[in-house]
């Protein structure tokens, strides 16, 4: 952990420092995920999706992590050599960040990083997701909104592929209601990650403080149920969120 990558403003908003190249490409690359392009078998479906959800919201979370914190994962170790002196490690991205990338079901040690990181996230910065979060399930455009965000970003040259992913997703929200958090968790995770980009962008370009996007926080739905894992990697009480 190296410090908080980001300036708080007197408003409260997040306005980050310059992201390195390598950082913007990864939050792009974790996007790329096989979401179905088509809704049968509809249990199986409902499964792959559900787990799917899990996955890029904690993959979403971890990137946003290192965001925040300035961690660059891709950046060159230094270590200490055996006459004693600083030598550069082989930088991460020789290492491989495959637990990351692999679109796998989460398990074992892979999930337990994940979630790890994700508790490091400053409260500001969680904040901002999980206001997104509450946004696309209390706006009646969530499901078209957070459909073609997540299909745009695991297909973005492949247009016909995109499309009817986001067909899929879209008549899942709207005819299970149950997996309307979860879709809603990956969004807010991969598009905050996806702004805090952007917003760094600004400020690399013109120097001044750019803030990070974001939806305003609003009430959950009446029996809206959040997972266990939602609850967790957001970081809410949902108590009297129900």
């Amino acid at each position: 952990m190296i410090g908080p990558a980001y300036v708080l403003r007197s408003d409260a908003r997040v306005s980050p420092d310059p992201v390195p190249p390598a950082l913007v490409a990864l939050v792009s690359d974790i996007q790329r995920v096989a979401w179905p392009l088509w809704t049968e078998p509809a249990s199986r479906t409902r499964r792959e999706v559900g787990e799917l959800c899990r996955l890029q919201t904690a993959r979403g979370l971890t990137v946003l992590s290192w965001l925040a914190l300035g961690n660059d994962p891709r950046a060159p170790a230094r270590g200490t050599n055996r006459t004693g002196g600083e030598q550069e490690a082989a930088p991460a991205g020789a290492r491989g960040l495959e637990w990351l990338l692999a679109g796998n079901r989460l398990a074992g040690t892979r999930q337990d990083r994940m979630y790890e990181a994700a508790t490091t996230l400053p409260r500001p910065v969680r904040e901002l997701v999980v206001a997104n979060w509450t946004w696309a399930l209390g706006t009646p455009h969530g499901g078209q909104v957070t459909a073609a965000f997540l299909a745009g970003g695991a297909y973005p040259e492949d247009g016909y592929s995109a499309a009817h992913t986001t067909v899929a997703l879209l008549r899942l929200w709207e005819r299970r209601t149950e997996a309307r958090p979860p879709l809603a968790a990956a969004w807010a995770a991969m598009r905050t990650a996806a702004d805090w980009c952007k917003a760094a962008e600004l400020r690399a370009s013109y120097g001044t403080q750019a803030p990070v996007f974001g939806y305003p926080r609003v009430s959950l739905p009446p029996r809206t149920v959040v997972r266990p894992w939602i609850a967790r990697l957001l970081g809410i009480d949902t108590g009297g969120e129900r």
